[in-house]
């Protein structure tokens, strides 16, 4: 009996960890509450900054040479980063933007192969400008990255937090100039906007954490009625 009760005062004390207050206006946050709208953004807010996007392995490329359609494709770039063009053969595209490697076919095709080559490079389909979402999602994965992804929307596109998640304890892990960092966030927090939904970049790596507390009142939710059915048989007596 008393372990059922002391078992149900846990349960409670867990629950009552999942109120929250209501949302409150911050420096970097107007709450508009009411029947006020919410303001239209301008231009300058619907459009994400760019990002520099580079060639990686077993992207998908179109080069374009205008007026040559023998050398104008679609293709794969090799695991080793590099591509085979016809006339000039093997060229290192890893690491490189469209306009550099553009610029790199240009210098090859010119004066020996094409007079003043115009060359324009396009990435079809990019698999290694990606971002790895990990731990309590739904959809645990590989996620392409664009110049709008952030945290949340990198949760959101492995198709949510699980039952499990810890949303007090999710990582960023980057490197930068060779060295790793690790950034700590509170989803809750972000959903809420107490701060920004920070940004993630190519090879980011996000950890979402597994919350112990979840797993104790799932399992006391499981047990319960067996904790309950030798109480019930006493008071029938």
């Amino acid at each position: 009996m008393r372990n059922f009760i002391g078992l149900a005062a846990a349960a409670c004390m867990l629950a009552a960890c999942g109120g929250q207050p209501s949302i409150q206006s911050t420096p970097g946050l107007t709450v508009i509450t009411g029947q006020a709208a919410l303001p239209v953004p301008n231009r300058d807010d619907l459009v994400a900054e760019d990002r520099i996007a580079l060639v990686g392995p077993l992207d998908t490329i179109l080069v374009n040479v205008f007026g040559v359609g023998e050398l104008s494709r679609e293709m794969q770039v090799d695991a080793g980063g590099r591509i085979a063009m016809p006339l000039i053969g093997t060229i290192d595209a890893g690491g490189k933007t469209a306009a550099e490697l553009a610029l790199d076919i240009e210098r090859q095709l010119a004066g020996r192969y094409v007079r003043n080559p115009d060359v324009t490079v396009n990435i079809v389909s990019s698999v290694s400008q990606v971002v790895t979402v990990d731990g309590q999602v739904v959809e645990p994965g590989l996620y392409p990255v664009t110049n709008q992804m952030t945290l949340l929307r990198a949760i959101a596109s492995a198709r949510g937090l699980t039952e499990f998640a810890d949303a007090d304890d999710v990582v960023i892990l980057r490197t930068v100039n060779g060295q790793r960092v690790a950034g700590l966030y509170n989803i809750s927090a972000i959903r809420r906007g107490l701060y920004d939904d920070p940004s993630l970049y190519a090879n980011d790596l996000v950890v979402v954490g597994d919350s112990p507390q979840r797993r104790l009142f799932r399992d006391f939710v499981g047990l319960a009625p067996l904790l309950a059915s030798p109480v019930i048989a006493l008071l029938q007596r």
